[in-house]
């Protein structure tokens, strides 16, 4: 007990003598922090910014938040640990404003006095519950623990949707809720016995066996109508390849696709010779935000001997009958990159912009770290790089939020290994705003611990309403898939 107490006192001493400020240094300089959330712009809702302080060894941090507006707010320690409650209030209290943060770090009895550096709060609202999407690790061959999950952005919970752990060998991905509310939610469940794919639609969900004599294949990639009858989706034939003398580790490529239209009320695909064409690769299929249009990428099919380096995909566009789910013969080319490869569009829900990657050539750009964000204004028909969102590493997988204000992507920037999601706002004049990381609660400890990627993000309007354990047992379930019917 004695030695306890001696252990205690001496920690006590040692805290005290760090805590003991005896003069004060002025730096003319910002302090070094990681997230780099310097200058960035934020929803009001959104968790504590949290960062941690790298600028050298310290006993502890000061830091004091004054808002441009009103309100201020003081935490201390050797983290930064915002209290929820008072960031809330702050945030809140100075929509359309900035927030200043003044940071001092103390060592052996110095105070070291930071210049200030700024948070943006936008006038924007986020209008959205969280995130959903998939953590799975980066590997190449096999996978081990994944699953989907739902994060609460306005603090840290993160909750699983569906766990592969529940159901032996599974995979899930492409995961799709409709304009961000998953009462109109999709997801595949992959795997040789368990295979299927989960809809959720009219108050109640079922999975579906999605492979028919009629297509190639079980369907993947899918994105609802914005009235919810119908999904499109496309069914992909999809390699894989490691390069030996290439900065590139692996290559994924389709060697044949095609679209079908699935119609949530008859339980049918609704093919259609536009986009069914025994000479052209489709995939990655979106509605336009006004539902009169099917976006989506085409390639020619490839015909050996053919070079991964000749796979150059265009978006293209073409009507959709909202009341047959037909789509158009006559198609229409939307985005063409001259010796590049334009990808995974996505429209904006106010019908403004679309965003797409653009790599050097194929169809999966995570290992391309040419790969960009561009943004198609659909007013005047011009595109443009995003170069204020893009880093020197891969920018790929995009999606909007409901009020179109803001959108998440995914980047490997930090390390070129894991991909991270970056939110960021776009203004009026079609700029966006400086991306932040995903905040954490111990930001450095979190992602330098994390061994998993994230994948495929949406946003959420709630969370995703899914029973665990009624879908682990029908997901076992086997002889139980619904068919479905395939109308031409």
């Amino acid at each position: 007990m004695k030695n306890w107490l001696y252990i205690w006192f001496l920690t006590f001493v040692f805290w005290g003598c760090g805590r003991d400020v005896k003069s004060v240094v002025t730096l003319d300089k910002t302090p070094d922090i990681w997230p780099d959330y310097k200058d960035v712009t934020v929803p009001y809702e959104i968790a504590p910014m949290n960062f941690d302080f790298t600028g050298g060894e310290y006993h502890y941090v000061k830091l004091k938040i004054k808002g441009s507006v009103s309100g201020e707010m003081e935490t201390s320690g050797k983290k930064i640990d915002l209290d929820i409650d008072s960031w809330h209030t702050l945030t809140a209290e100075n929509k359309g404003g900035s927030l200043e943060f003044y940071l001092s770090a103390v060592r052996d009895g110095v105070q070291y006095d930071y210049l200030p550096f700024k948070m943006y709060v936008s006038e924007y609202p986020l209008d959205e519950y969280g995130l959903t999407y998939r953590l799975i690790a980066p590997g190449y061959v096999s996978y081990g623990k994944m699953g989907i999950y739902c994060r609460n952005l306005s603090n840290f919970q993160e909750t699983a949707i569906f766990e592969n752990s529940a159901v032996y060998g599974i995979c899930l991905n492409c995961h799709t809720p409709n304009k961000t509310d998953p009462k109109e939610f999709v997801f595949h469940v992959r795997g040789h016995e368990y295979g299927g794919t989960v809809i959720q639609h009219g108050g109640r969900h079922k999975i579906y066996n999605t492979n028919t004599s009629k297509t190639l294949g079980a369907a993947v990639y899918p994105y609802w109508h914005k009235d919810g009858r119908f999904l499109a989706f496309s069914t992909n034939k999809t390699f894989q390849v490691f390069h030996t003398a290439n900065p590139k580790r692996i290559e994924v490529f389709d060697k044949n696709s095609d679209l079908q239209i699935y119609d949530a009320e008859k339980e049918e695909f609704v093919l259609s010779d536009g986009i069914k064409n025994d000479s052209l690769m489709e995939t990655f299929p979106v509605f336009s935000s006004d539902g009169n249009d099917l976006i989506f990428c085409q390639t020619d099919l490839l015909t050996p001997p053919y070079f991964l380096e000749d796979i150059k995909y265009t978006i293209m566009k073409a009507a959709f009958d909202g009341k047959t789910g037909k789509v158009s013969e006559k198609k229409d080319t939307l985005i063409f990159h001259k010796g590049k490869s334009a990808i995974f569009p996505r429209p904006s829900y106010d019908g403004k912009y679309l965003m797409y990657t653009v790599c050097d050539y194929g169809t999966f750009p995570i290992w391309h770290k040419e790969a960009d964000l561009y943004l198609y204004n659909f007013a005047d028909s011009t595109a443009r790089a995003l170069t204020e969102i893009n880093s020197d590493d891969s920018d790929s997988f995009h999606n909007w939020s409901g009020n179109s204000k803001w959108f998440v992507f995914t980047s490997r920037r930090i390390d070129g290994l894991f991909t991270r999601l970056y939110i960021a706002s776009i203004g009026e004049d079609g700029k966006c705003t400086k991306p932040f990381l995903l905040p954490q609660k111990k930001p450095l400890e979190y992602y330098n611990s994390l061994f998993m990627s994230y994948n495929t993000p949406d946003f959420t309007k709630t969370e995703v309403d899914v029973s665990k354990i009624s879908l682990r047992n029908e997901i076992n379930a086997t002889d139980e898939r619904a068919n479905i019917g395939v109308r031409e």
